[in-house]
C-alpha cells in the first residue's frame, strides 16, 4: 500500500491553485461561507497570519464571479446559484505599506470607472 502523505497549503492564497494541486490538503469551508454570506451584510475576518484570510476571500471572489468549475465536488457546487455573476474588486492592502486618504480615493475610482 502506498500511502504518499498530502502537504499543507501553505502559501497558496487563491482556489484556483489549490484546486490544481492534488498534492495539498484542502478542507471545504464552502458550506461555512455561504452561511456566512447569506447571513451578513458586513463580514470581519480577524485571524492570525497564515489562517486562510486571503484564500477565505478568494473563494469568496471566486463565489460571486461563478467560476463553477473551481468548485466541483465541493458543497457550492449543488448550493449556489451559478446563474448569477456578481463583480467583484479585489484590493490587496499585503506589503505593509501605508496609504493616505486622497491616494485611496485615486485607487477606488479607477476601480470604478473600469468597465
Amino acid at each position: 500500500m502506498n500511502s504518499t502523505k498530502k502537504q499543507l497549503p501553505i502559501g497558496i492564497q487563491t482556489l484556483s491553485k489549490l484546486r490544481q494541486n492534488d498534492e495539498c490538503y484542502y478542507v471545504d469551508k464552502t458550506p461555512k461561507i455561504i452561511e456566512m454570506i447569506g447571513k451578513s451584510d458586513y463580514i470581519f475576518l480577524s485571524r492570525p497570519r497564515r489562517f486562510g484570510k486571503s484564500l477565505t476571500l478568494d473563494t469568496v471572489a471566486e463565489l460571486f464571479c461563478a467560476n463553477k468549475d473551481l468548485f466541483i465536488g465541493l458543497y457550492a457546487e449543488n448550493h449556489w446559484d451559478w446563474t448569477v455573476k456578481h463583480p467583484v474588486i479585489r484590493i490587496s492592502f499585503g506589503g505593509n505599506v501605508s496609504f493616505d486618504e486622497q491616494y485611496l480615493q485615486r485607487i477606488f475610482n479607477r476601480l470604478l470607472s473600469k468597465p
